[in-house]
């Protein structure tokens, strides 16, 4: 399933610094990096609950935020994307 991971993470002490590099490092382990805060990760079900529940650990809630959103598996018509970035096969094939 394909999902949207966005977060904000206060960056206003050296806390906020070094969590919001952990956040980042942890999505950049599982998902495609889309904007600076915000990745795409096709993972099953029991895949994306343990990276969800890592990031719940990682941030404040008090300071910090994340969004998940569910796109599904039917993901690429609901995914438009327009501009200089390349889009990317979450699906095709990897080479190492």
């Amino acid at each position: 399933m394909m999902v949207l991971i966005s977060y904000d993470v206060s960056t206003t002490d050296p806390a906020g610094k070094t969590r919001l590099r952990k956040v980042a490092k942890e999505c950049q382990n599982h998902a495609q990096r889309v904007q600076n805060s915000v990745f795409e990760a096709n993972l099953d079900y029991s895949s994306f609950l343990k990276l969800k529940d890592r990031l719940i650990r990682l941030i404040d809630s008090e300071k910090d935020s994340l969004r998940f959103y569910y796109l599904g598996n039917d993901w690429k018509k609901k995914v438009e994307h327009i501009g200089a970035k390349q889009t990317y096969d979450s699906e095709g094939v990897i080479i190492i």
